[in-house]
């Protein structure tokens, strides 16, 4: 046991995944919260992996995978982005033989491991009561398997592509699309001073929402989207034609990297899988980039139009959470001990349509959250599509 103090019992927090701004003000706002309601507070480190990782021996130091969470920690980090407990992309349920602990590596000796039966009993061994984790759907598809398991589970959503289902906005969402605006318009600049094509990629695997939405805000002409597959000629003309009209020549496209033409594939940045089979996606912009040099001619008047092309990445990721994510967070947590005391277990805190709730969490294993392509999205134009914001969410296309 962890011997860690509290009346009405124990939480563990843990953060999964990619880090987001908005974060560490979520683990603050649990932690006070718990603090004051007078449970224990205890930090995961490094996602799952924390609970895959602990020793069960009172005399093993486990400082490298909880810490006990205290008023005066969340305060000095709750400002800042990431998230000072560490992330993983762990998945409990499939560890490679590589990252077995070498104490369990006896006993577990396939490819993939299921050690979720390690799990329960490192939270057992810590004494922890009831589990918040804070990640998008792969990390909650997880925490919704040990919900099946008995675990007292209640989940917060995180994900700067905004794509966790049951929930209109996820934590990290607002300040990649604050920095996504913010950073096409500083590109803006050289892409006009040399009268080029500007292609911005940004983060979206299955869903669009990172590129519509700074589309929508004016940051770009238009915007290809992993919805829906795109003919390359019918891009350059566009842009073409957005470029000749532009007083500086030049035109700007953000690019989900996710997007496909036809004709094409996902581009992967490595064909290496996580643990929960994803390969790293990267490099799309660099091929649109390319193809749309070698196409300008034709729509040019034979002349090639050279392109800048920009990959986004961890720009839109690092740093400070902007308002909402500093906000939001702060009523996540405030939700997530709301149903610990009313011991409604297996949720999932949640904003829909302007007001905070909660959802049963095995929403998170019904179905992918994706753009709706015939109600949002221009096929023909390749921009985003509305006719009226009227009754609609604070994120208009956000909403399932």
């Amino acid at each position: 046991m962890a011997n860690i103090p509290g009346k009405k019992g124990v939480i563990g927090i843990l953060t999964g995944g990619g880090d987001v701004p908005g974060l560490n003000p979520a683990i603050r706002a649990v932690t006070l919260r718990a603090i004051k309601e007078g449970y224990g507070v205890i930090g995961i480190r490094r996602g799952w992996a924390g609970l895959v990782d602990i020793v069960r021996d009172q005399q093993a130091s486990n400082a490298d995978h909880f810490q006990v969470l205290t008023e005066e920690i969340v305060n000095r980090i709750g400002r800042t982005g990431g998230t000072f407990l560490h992330t993983s992309r762990t998945r409990p349920s499939s560890v490679p033989d590589v990252n077995v602990p070498a104490h369990l590596r006896d006993k577990y000796k396939q490819k993939a491991n299921d050690l979720t039966e390690e799990v329960l009993k490192n939270m057992e061994f810590l004494g922890i009561d009831y589990l918040v984790p804070i990640g998008g759907d792969d990390t909650l598809s997880y925490a919704f398997h040990l919900h099946t398991k008995g675990v007292k589970v209640i989940g917060i959503p995180k994900t700067m592509d905004n794509d966790v289902p049951g929930t209109d906005y996820c934590i990290g969402f607002s300040t990649c699309l604050t920095r996504t605006i913010s950073l096409t318009h500083s590109l803006r600049t050289t892409a006009g001073s040399h009268e080029r094509f500007l292609v911005i990629e940004v983060f979206g695997r299955y869903s669009g929402f990172t590129a519509l939405l700074p589309t929508m805000a004016g940051a770009a002409n238009r915007c290809v989207i992993p919805e829906h597959t795109f003919n390359m000629e019918h891009l350059c003309q566009l842009l073409t034609e957005d470029r000749s009209t532009n007083p500086s020549l030049y035109a700007v496209a953000i690019v989900s990297e996710g997007a496909m033409f036809e004709g094409g594939e996902m581009v992967f940045a490595s064909e290496e899988k996580d643990m929960f089979g994803h390969k790293k996606l990267g490099g799309i912009g660099d091929v649109i980039s390319s193809r749309l040099k070698d196409i300008s001619p034709k729509f040019n008047n034979g002349r090639r139009i050279n392109v800048i092309s920009q990959r986004l990445g961890y720009m839109v990721r690092c740093g400070d959470p902007d308002a909402m994510d500093s906000i939001v967070p702060l009523a996540y947590g405030s939700i997530a001990l709301d149903l610990i005391i009313d011991k409604k277990f297996g949720r999932m805190v949640c904003l829909h349509n302007g007001e905070y709730d909660n959802v049963p969490i095995d929403i998170i294993t019904s179905r992918k959250k994706v753009v709706d392509v015939d109600k949002y999205y221009d096929r023909d134009r390749l921009r985003p599509l509305y006719k009226s914001f009227s009754h609609t969410p604070a994120f208009i296309i956000t909403s399932d």
